[in-house]
């Protein structure tokens, strides 16, 4: 306005005025001279006012009645010219706005008038609009006449007004409805009180509305009553009028100004009462209306539907439901009914297709969709309106596919063409655009043989109608092919677009505004609502979010099974790329948004009708025909009685085959085939699982298992880390990929591979969805693949694996659902399965311990333990080839993690030690590659604790029999294993005992009692412990390199390391390691198969030693006993101090024992040699061991460690300083025990017993004898015997009689085994040496040391010597009576043949020949003890050697006799004068007539000499003979008043005999005068003599004995002479045998002998009955004389001769006789 307030503005208007004023005047001038008047005075009166007036437009308004005067005259003279110019005029004053009311007023009338004189017709309306424009001024009556005005130039025949008319009735109403907007916003600010209409009061009631607002009810109310075809109020005027003008202005002053209706009650009344009821009416004809029905039927014809009408009323309704749906709901409930039914197939195509518009119009507005929901669908009894639309618009589209469009001929024409022409033409050229003559398929739907093509009809999310915009046409237009379809397409995608939109936008909305208020963080922004809900702060958004959230639900609910089954029937039918992906679009969005919500139903529902659209057509998948698609399977459901009917899929596709795979079933049918809409699908499946994967929840199982399926045709396998890599299919050629495919496949597998890569974005929950699902379906393609060989899917284990790896941040969550389905996997029969279950699930494990984990492992224990636990899980699985995957990890876990493996170490450990012996040899060794790996690099990184564990996993391995190598290694482990502990031994021991007190508090806090192997003992020694024990075990294998090398290697550790272990410990090692093992070598051994091995595997030769399992076991045996003895002997002075080390003395001894008893050579042989080393108690301290300093107190034992003087001292071992105070500690805390005499005693008393048990049952002879009986062997023997000096060093104090009557049937027994013959030649000397065998050498040192022992012991000791002989002469009589043992008979050495089990008997000469020499020996050292006098040992002595020598010759050798004189006249020597000094005692008594006995036996001998004696020998034999004559004379003879005369008559007697030597026939005559033996015969004779004629005799006694002597000798004498002439007489002319002359010579000799002694003597000494004998020989001797023998002559002469003495006179008879 300020344009026309300026002053240079009101200066022009005042010109323009009065110069229209004078142009009116002069036009007026002639013809209407009033009019030119009233103009002048208008001159005037116009300047006047200028001239007056400051506000000079005010003054023009108040007067513009006058001003205009002129101006309405003139128009009035109905002259053209004069009243353009006049109109002009009034149009200038209004636009000036000094037009006033009541001159608007007049002006209307004016041009009321003119109106009727149908003048200046455009100039009027455009004047009228001026002046309503303009201003305000014109009201009410003037208004309306105005308004009627314009409406009656509308209906002129002049087509250009009419339009002009049209336009201006538009604006004219638009401007009254403006003025009432103005005037409210005037009055706004002013707060009046409203007062309340009454919804039933009189329509008329407006005089609560003020002038403008009255005006435009007015103006309303009377559109509704025109269109109504009833009469206005207001209007006063109309003549005539359209209606579809009518629903033309209606519908624009509803579209532009809803506010006034919805602010005005008034107004909203009018909508109400007025204008639905209105439209509902119009609407009827399109209701009844039925195409194709018959009028006939119904009595009155039905008003057909008029498309102008029909269009514009479906506007209105649009702008109502759009503008004022909250006002008319109940209207819009009727409104919305009918555009459903208006989708009628019975029902016009136009009507169809502007009804799908106006829908369309709808879906657009989502916020109205939702009032829908909200008024209806949500209440109870109300129509479930929304639902109704899109079931609706889902029924029209099935309508469309089935029955044909009619419309004009020439359409139907068309899509019939199409029809057939579709089939044909669309598989030839489908998806080949541009191929020939640039043949572009349209895009269009296809559905079994109908074939719409579909329209570009609107921008996507606009609404733009085309037949509802046909404003002009009256005919309904004919609707091209594919237009409604489009249209409803259309209406679908945005329906869905709309609602999803919303409805996520609200949501997103509610989630942030959750988070901002929620107290604390919550985890992730994707949270499900209900989630939410814990954190919302206040009630009132709880509350709100409650209802939007029922609204949304609902509204999904509603609309979502129309939805799908109009989508998935459109997806069938698409047969375009863009309208398919539309469409999965729109499904994709649909389900997302159902998950948001959490509608499970729906939601499964969309993904399954994506899913089934990635598969081939009806291809059998169980999990898209689960209850979750029942709803849909069924092929039409109803809803809320409206049919939806379910278009099964077409199967006659005319999509591009794009690849022809296998489908994944467990008997695979032919081929199947996908087309380009199929991958399609699955890219939009990919995508819905990759972005909404969160929403997903249970429905991961759908779009898994169709993935896999997919996956699976395609023909793409798992690679490592579980991306799926384009893989020919095993099945062979049957995928058949195109080139299109081909170069989609990376694509798709990289998606894929992403889609599982975006699960770490996943929350908590979703992801065990998807973990689960993957899970469920890894569960089905197992159960595929029991019981064949084919190739498994292993599509779910390849991306558990992928998922697993990139959550690998929050991996505990789902670990256990994760690890626990891989193991199920691994333990699948399906060989391809399980690997892959194990590949999977040993590359989780190894990622899940290199993973940066926020807090690391090391600080998060549990977390690795978890980690960790699944390979140790894989233990219980008995496939070989996932334990060698599991043992293949756990190397790769030592080498790239070992260093930091820490608490886990004892699963990883105890993955190792769980192979089993029948696990294969493979896996055996893998799984000592890593246990050396272990021992050899990471001893020292893993916690002291576990050290344990290692030493049993080493031991175990030890244990497995699968390959000797392994085990022996093992044992080595387990010697490097020591080692480090001896090494390490310090901080070992630290971490250990920090371990132990801690353990210990939770035990006591627990109140539990702490329990581990070997309890008491320090845990560092329990460390030890467990070492031994298993080493034990190991020293018990059934193998026996294994068994020797274990023992091997226990004893060295316990050897070198043995000085670490606690004094205390010792115990533990003695009574629970060595002895243990002890015992179970014995069991074993004696239990032991005595079969032979034949080889020992393959081609290796086993030694005939070795060849039976016994054999082997007797090496054990040996080499355990040996270590346990060599312990018992270096760590004596550790032993001793222990409190039982008596008791463990025995059981050591009981194990020596039962070894030296066992009937194994080997076994019983180094038994005794422990048993010997036990007892080398020199000194048992190594050198190593020594201790440096001497031992502080004389202990017997000479073996203190350290000493009690204080640490000061050095150190007793030259170790490393830990070890050494470790000794120093229990050296120096507790005072080392003296060990007192008597406990040793014991000990060896305890040995000594032993050793007696040993001896009396080793030599025992068997009852019974055959091939098998065990006879000890000479070695053995040996041993034992050497044993006892020894031992006797230590017992000698106590030894009494008892003990030596055990040690001689020892001896004896000992002395008395055979040897079998085949070990003859390497004992036995050859039989003509004399060499004693080391036993009897050994028997022989036994006795000697016992004797030397006596002799310098206490005189009770001595009463031991007789038995000492009696033992010695036992063994002299084996020179000629060899041993029996038991029954066994023993053959001569010469006579056993070499090779047979014979057993010889040793050749015991010698023996008993050195025994004779050491009683000799004895005998002359103890000659004259009491004891040896008392016990008549000289008596045995004789005894003993009468039988060698009363054998002679025939003794077994030939040196016994000769030795057993010679010893003889050695003992007598010795013997003779003490027996003569206790002659009175009669302790000798008995000796005599067995000493005479001897004699008599020996020099007479019964045995005849060999016949190869020669002469010198047997000199030299009767030389012998001379020489006991010549003891007999010299020691027997002289004392013979000592002597018993009986023994002094047999002594006569025999040398009686003697000196005659008898004739022996057995000589030849050549050889009778060396025979005799005439130097003995001679000695005996002297001797005879000798003592006939002793001087000296001195008692009665003596005398007896010469008598005796010479009447024997006489007697002898005269029976020779006689027997000789006799044989002379006999022989004639023979000479006599040449013996028997020599002894008639002898004799002659002997007789001149007696002679001579006889006058030697004197006389007084002489018997007379003795001359009496002498000369009564003389007769005899003359007898002689006649022989022929000149020798005999010479001896006889002198014989003859000394008789001259006797020749005297005879004297007087004297008597002497008694003298």
């Amino acid at each position: 306005m300020s344009g026309t307030n300026s002053p240079e503005a009101v200066k022009k208007l005042l010109e323009n005025m009065q110069s229209d004023l004078r142009a009116l005047s002069l036009e007026c001038k002639k013809k209407f001279p009033p009019v030119k008047e009233a103009a002048e005075s208008g001159i005037i009166k116009v300047k006047t006012i200028a001239a007056r007036n400051t506000e000079i437009l005010a003054a023009l308004k108040d007067n513009s009645s006058e001003v205009v005067q002129p101006f309405l005259m003139g128009c009035g003279t109905k002259e053209p010219k004069i009243t353009q110019l006049c109109l002009a005029a009034i149009q200038r004053l209004m636009s000036h706005e000094v037009v006033s009311e009541t001159a608007a007023g007049n002006i209307i009338n004016m041009l009321w008038q003119l109106m009727e004189n149908s003048l200046e017709e455009l100039k009027l309306l455009q004047t009228v609009l001026v002046l309503l424009t303009t201003n305000t001024v014109v009201h009410d009556e003037a208004l309306s006449k105005a308004i009627v005005l314009c409406f009656r130039l509308h209906f002129t025949k002049d087509n250009i007004t009419n339009n002009t008319a049209a336009a201006t009735v538009r604006q004219v109403v638009t401007v009254v409805f403006e003025r009432m907007v103005a005037e409210d916003e005037r009055h706004r600010d002013i707060i009046e009180q409203p007062v309340l209409v009454q919804g039933n009061s009189n329509r008329r009631s407006v005089s609560t509305l003020k002038p403008c607002a009255k005006d435009a009810y007015m103006l309303f109310q009377d559109l509704c009553q025109l269109v109504n075809a009833d009469a206005p109020y207001w209007l006063v005027g109309m003549t005539e009028m359209t209606r579809t003008f009518g629903l033309e202005l209606l519908e624009s002053v509803l579209n532009d100004f809803p506010q006034v209706f919805l602010q005005h009650q008034e107004f909203s009344f009018l909508l109400k009462e007025r204008v639905c009821p209105l439209v509902i009416k119009l609407f009827s004809p399109n209701i009844k209306f039925r195409q194709g029905s018959s009028t006939s039927s119904s009595p009155a014809p039905v008003e057909k539907p008029y498309f102008p009408i029909c269009m514009r009323l479906l506007r209105v309704v649009s702008v109502l439901i759009k503008q004022f749906y909250s006002l008319l709901v109940t209207e819009c409930e009727i409104f919305l009914s009918l555009l459903v039914k208006f989708l009628d197939a019975d029902k016009p195509q136009w009507l169809r297709a502007v009804a799908v518009e106006s829908i369309h119009r709808l879906c657009v507005q989502p916020q109205l969709l939702r009032s829908f929901c909200q008024s209806y669908d949500m209440k109870q009894h109300s129509t479930k309106v929304f639902r109704d639309i899109v079931n609706a618009l889902g029924s029209f589209i099935q309508s469309l596919f089935l029955v044909p469009p009619t419309g004009n001929p020439a359409t139907t024409n068309q899509a019939g063409n199409n029809n057939s022409a579709g089939p044909v033409s669309a598989p030839a050229n489908s998806g080949m655009l541009g191929i020939g003559g640039g043949v572009t398929l349209l895009p269009a739907f296809e559905y079994r043989g109908t074939w719409i093509p579909i329209l570009t009809v609107t921008v996507q999310g606009s609404a733009k109608a085309t037949y509802l915009e046909m404003l002009d046409k009256v005919e309904p237009p004919t609707i091209p092919e594919g237009y409604a379809m489009s249209v409803a397409f259309h209406c679908l995608l945005d329906l869905v677009r709309g609602i999803t939109t919303m409805i996520e936008g609200e949501l997103g909305e509610v989630e942030t505004e959750c988070l901002t208020t929620t107290t604390e963080a919550v985890s992730s922004p994707t949270q499900s609502s209900s989630e939410q809900q814990e954190f919302q702060s206040t009630s009132d958004q709880m509350d709100k979010e409650i209802v939007s959230r029922a609204v949304w639900e609902e509204m999904v609910n509603a609309c979502w099974c129309g939805l799908l089954a109009a989508l998935s029937l459109l997806l069938d039918a698409s047969t375009d790329e863009a309208a398919t992906e539309n469409i999965l679009k729109a499904e994709l969005t649909m389900a997302a948004l159902c998950g948001r919500l959490g509608l499970v139903t729906s939601r499964d529902a969309f993904i399954t009708a994506m899913c089934k659209g990635s598969l081939p057509p009806h291809y059998a998948l169980t999990v898209l025909n689960t209850t979750t698609a029942a709803t849909l399977s069924n092929k039409s459901y109803s809803i809320q009685g409206q049919n939806v009917m379910m278009i099964s899929p077409s199967s006659e596709s005319h999509q591009q085959v794009v690849a022809v795979g296998q489908p994944l079933a467990v008997q695979p049918q032919g081929t199947v085939m996908l087309t380009s809409k199929n991958i399609q699908c699955m890219r939009t499946l990919l995508n819905l699982a990759h972005c909404h994967g969160a929403v997903l929840g249970t429905s991961w199982q759908l779009v898994l298992a169709t993935l896999q399926h997919l996956v699976w045709i395609l023909g793409l396998k798992p690679s490592s880390g579980g991306a799926l890599k384009p893989g020919r299919a095993v099945e062979g050629p049957s995928t058949v990929l195109t080139t299109a495919v081909m170069t989609d496949l990376p694509v798709i597998s990289n998606i894929l591979s992403r889609l599982f890569e975006s699960s770490q974005y996943l929350d908590d929950v979703s992801l065990h969805h998807l973990i689960n699902a993957l899970c469920s379906l890894s569960l089905e393609a197992m159960d595929m693949a029991y019981g064949n060989n084919k190739e498994p899917s292993l599509f779910a284990v390849a991306k558990l694996l992928e998922t697993g790896l990139v959550n690998m941040h929050r991996i505990e969550i789902l670990w256990r659902p994760l690890t626990g389905h891989l193991l199920e996997v691994c333990q699948h029969p399906n060989s391809r399965m399980r690997e892959w279950g194990a590949e999977a699930l040993t590359s989780l494990i190894k990622a899940g311990l290199t993973f940066n984990h926020d807090p690391p492992l090391s600080q998060n224990q549990r977390l690795q333990l978890l980690l960790l636990n699944p390979l140790k899980e894989m233990s219980s699985i008995n496939h070989p080839d996932i334990r060698l995957k599991q043992l293949e990890c756990v190397l790769q876990i030592l080498q790239s993690q070992g260093d930091s493996l820490g608490p886990g170490w004892p699963l990883v450990l105890g993955v190792m030690g769980a192979i089993r012996n029948d696990q294969g040899e493979s896996l055996i060794r893998t799984a000592f590659q890593c246990l050396q790996l272990v021992v050899t690099d990471f001893l020292p990184t893993m916690p002291c604790t576990c050290l344990q564990i290692v030493v049993d996993v080493a031991g175990s391995f030890g244990l497995h029999n699968q390959e000797l190598n392994i085990s022996l290694t093992s044992i080595g482990l387990l010697w490097n294993i020591s080692d480090y502990f001896f090494q390490r031994g310090e901080t070992i021991e630290k971490e250990l005992n920090k371990e132990e007190a801690a353990q210990q508090k939770q035990a006591e806090e627990k109140g539990v009692v702490l329990n581990r192997p070997f309890h008491p003992a320090p845990p560092f020694d329990c460390l030890w412990l467990c070492l031994y024990a298993k080493l034990g075990e190991l020293c018990v294998d059934p193998r026996p390199a294994v068994r020797k090398s274990a023992g091997q290697t226990l004893f060295s550790t316990i050897g070198a390391h043995g000085t670490l272990l606690q004094h205390s410990t010792w115990h533990t090692v003695i009574w629970k390691v060595l002895f243990h093992l002890l015992d179970r070598v014995r069991e074993s051994s004696t239990t032991a198969d005595k079969e032979k091995i034949e080889s020992g595997g393959g081609n290796i030769l086993i030694h005939h030693s070795r060849d039976t399992a016994e054999k082997q076991w007797a090496e054990t045996w040996v080499l355990t006993l040996a270590g346990v003895a060599r312990i018992f002997n270096t760590r004596r002075y550790l032993l001793q101090p222990l409190g039982d080390f008596s008791s463990a003395w025995d059981v050591l001894l009981d194990h020596i024992q039962s070894a030296a008893l066992s009937k194994n050579n080997e076994v019983s042989l180094a038994a005794l040699k422990s048993f010997q080393e036990i007892l080398q108690i020199v000194s048992p301290v190594r050198d190593s061991d020594k201790p440096e300093t001497p031992p502080a107190v004389n202990v017997p034992v000479p073996v203190l460690i350290g000493s009690i003087s204080g640490p000061g001292l050095n150190r007793p071992f030259v170790r490393t300083d830990s070890i050494g105070e470790r000794l120093g500690r229990y050296s120096s805390s507790e005072p080392p025990i003296v060990t007192d005499e008597l406990e040793d005693l014991n000990l060896w008393w305890a040995a000594w017993n032993t050793w007696y048990r040993i001896g009396s049952e080793s030599t025992k002879p068997p009852i019974t004898f055959d091939k098998l009986t065990f006879i000890p062997s000479q070695p053995f023997l040996t041993a034992l015997i050497q044993i006892f000096p020894a031992l006797y060093q230590h017992i000698k104090t106590g030894f009494n009689m008892d003990d030596l009557q055990k040690l001689g049937v020892i001896l004896h027994s000992a002395v008395s085994v055979p040897i079998s013959s085949d070990a003859s030649p390497f004992i036995l000397p050859s039989y003509t040496e004399a060499v004693l065998t080391s036993l009897q050498e050994a028997v022989l040192t036994a006795l000697d040391v016992l004797q030397k022992a006596i002799c310098i012991g206490p005189e009770n000791m001595q009463i031991m010597y007789p038995a000492i002989f009696d033992q010695l002469l036992a063994f002299v009589e084996f020179s000629c009576k060899p041993p029996q043992y038991g029954q066994l008979e023993t053959k001569h050495i010469a006579n056993a043949k070499y090779n047979q089990a014979e057993w010889v008997a040793l050749n015991y000469v010698p023996f008993a020949e050195r025994s004779l020499e050491v009683v000799v020996d004895l005998y002359q050292k103890t000659a004259c003890h009491k004891a040896v006098v008392n016990e008549k040992v000289l008596q045995n002595i004789i005894k003993t050697l009468r039988v060698p020598l009363s054998l002679k010759y025939s003794c077994p050798s030939e040196s016994t006799w000769k030795l057993a004189v010679s010893s003889l006249l050695k003992v007598l020597s010795i013997g003779l004068p003490v027996a003569r000094q206790h002659a009175s005692s009669g302790k000798f008594d008995s000796m005599w007539p067995e000493l005479a006995n001897t004699f008599e036996d020996f020099l007479f001998t019964k045995s005849i000499p060999p016949d190869n004696l020669s002469i010198q020998e047997f000199q030299r034999n009767e030389s012998i003979d001379v020489e006991v004559v010549q003891l007999i004379s010299t020691e027997i003879l002289p004392y013979a008043n000592f002597i018993p005369k009986e023994f002094v008559g047999q002594i006569m007697t025999m040398l009686n005999k003697g000196s005659i030597h008898s004739q022996s026939s057995s000589f030849t005559e050549a050889e009778i005068d060396i025979r005799l033996r005439e130097e003995f015969s001679k000695m005996c004779f002297e001797t005879l003599l000798q003592f006939s004629f002793s001087n000296k005799v001195t008692t009665p006694q003596e005398g007896y004995i010469s008598r005796m002597a010479l009447s024997v000798l006489l007697k002898r004498s005269q029976d020779v002479l006689h027997r000789y002439i006799e044989d002379e007489r006999l022989s004639g002319k023979c000479p006599l045998p040449r013996q028997q002359v020599t002894e008639i010579i002898f004799v002659l000799k002997a007789v001149s002998t007696l002679i001579d002694s006889l006058k030697k003597t004197q006389p007084e000494n002489v018997d007379g009955n003795t001359w009496a004998q002498v000369i009564a020989l003389y007769p005899t001797l003359v007898e002689c004389i006649t022989c022929s023998s000149s020798e005999v002559c010479s001896a006889l002469k002198e014989a003859l001769v000394p008789f001259k003495d006797f020749m005297q006179p005879p004297a007087s008879k004297v008597q002497n006789g008694e003298s």
